[in-house]
């Protein structure tokens, strides 16, 4: 028992719970969005939201494509909504917070062939053009 209070405890089970729930609950949210308000915007544009109810039939099979379509519209609605009210702000967000500079560079670009070069070099490995070592 003590084992499984240690396994139910660690950081990453709670933290998958949580995301878990958390998904959960954004998934609802994003969904009601795409129900309530793009899907009466899609309906006022083309005429009509639904369209489960186009099919055609060969040799008796019939494919309901019109589910396809929908499904398809809700997907990419969802996608939508998810890329400009959760990953855009996200990287924004980031990116403000972002604090720390980028690495410095192991190559450089040769003067003379554009090659990349070590920074350290005095002489290029592929034209042997002598550059200047950078600082």
């Amino acid at each position: 028992m003590k084992d499984f209070k240690q396994f139910l405890l660690r950081g990453n089970v709670v933290d998958l719970a949580v995301g878990i729930v958390i998904g959960a609950a954004f998934g609802a949210l994003v969904a009601a969005l795409v129900a309530d308000l793009i899907t009466p915007i899609i309906a006022a544009i083309l005429g009509k939201p639904d369209f489960s109810n186009l099919t055609f039939t060969i040799n008796g099979s019939v494919f309901r494509y019109g589910h396809f379509i929908n499904a398809l519209i809700a997907f990419a609605s969802i996608a939508v909504a998810v890329f400009f009210f959760v990953v855009k702000p996200v990287n924004a967000l980031m990116a403000r917070r972002r604090t720390e500079l980028p690495p410095d560079p192991l190559t450089r670009e040769c003067p003379e062939c554009k090659s990349s070069i070590p920074v350290g070099a005095r002489r290029c490995a592929f034209c042997t053009a002598e550059v200047v070592p950078a600082a």
